[in-house]
């Protein structure tokens, strides 16, 4: 049988096939192989007795650290417009992160109800730019939410943000108190309440959300320098028109990138954050 992992603790991984739980245990061969299972991993299982085994786990779409979680296809990207104020360098960093874990990122300005009309409009700007899906929110007040849980549908999907922009009353309102309270699967394996802090994915609306918050670490030293241009949507319909073609739209002449941001094309607070990137992963490749 095939399923999803949903929760993996102590050695136990509980494998959703179907409408049904199953309590598995992994091969000893995975751990010859140094491969772990963990949550979102596709799985085939054997049962017997309603215990089972996982006996292979599918190639991974990607995986991410912090939280330990796999096959992420769907990133709630939350910030605040005002409380706390607007920060582009960490807006930017969670992008491209979302981009190098090819996960689709939806941005999620909240607090809007804190917001002036020129405020919104300088964050719808910057997203349009880059061609992402933005929802505008006020979590406490209802609004916006139930863009977001018609995205919900075939994905697993994280919330991720900084700290205070309310993605955890996003998170509240869109599973309810019951599955915060006791977590989807801990009712069905009646174990009680979920007090550990490894990763569970809950089922909601067509899809599965992650119940821990995403990108805990903003890491992007592990980027080549080459590669950190393909991170931004945006650059992408420029670059074939630049004079040389392995350009980094950095210090090149007849860069079509860097015409873009002078137009007004590219929104030069992108254009900033990808230099002082770029600078830095050469400088860190060039010393170490």
């Amino acid at each position: 049988m095939q399923g999803i992992i949903v929760k993996g603790i102590a050695g136990f991984y509980y494998i959703k096939v179907g409408e049904k739980i199953y309590e598995c245990k992994a091969r000893g061969k995975f751990r010859f192989n140094e491969m772990t299972p963990i949550v979102g991993d596709r799985v085939e299982i054997s049962v017997k007795d309603d215990k089972g085994v996982i006996d292979k786990i599918e190639t991974r779409f990607n995986e991410l650290k912090r939280p330990l979680v796999a096959n992420i296809t769907q990133a709630f990207v939350v910030f605040a417009v005002r409380n706390p104020d607007f920060n582009s360098d960490l807006f930017n960093k969670f992008l491209v992160l979302c981009e190098a874990k090819k996960i689709k990122p939806v941005i999620c300005f909240n607090k809007i109800d804190l917001a002036s009309k020129d405020e919104i409009s300088y964050m719808e700007g910057i997203v349009k730019q880059i061609g992402c899906e933005y929802v505008m929110l006020s979590a406490k007040g209802g609004i916006g939410l139930d863009a977001l849980r018609d995205r919900l549908d075939g994905n697993i999907t994280v919330v991720c943000g900084v700290s205070g922009v309310g993605k955890s009353t996003i998170f509240n309102e869109l599973v309810g108190k019951k599955a915060m309270e006791t977590g989807d699967i801990s009712e069905k394996i009646k174990r009680g309440k979920h007090t550990t802090r490894h990763s569970e994915l809950i089922e909601l609306n067509g899809g599965f959300l992650v119940d821990t918050p995403g990108f805990s670490s903003l890491d992007i030293k592990f980027l080549e320098p080459q590669e950190l241009k393909e991170l931004f949507p945006e650059f992408l319909k420029y670059s074939d028109m630049c004079k040389f073609s392995g350009c980094l739209h950095y210090k090149e002449p007849s860069c079509e990138v860097k015409e873009a941001v002078n137009r007004g094309e590219i929104h030069k607070s992108r254009y900033d954050f990808y230099v002082n990137t770029l600078e830095e992963l050469k400088s860190r490749r060039k010393y170490k």
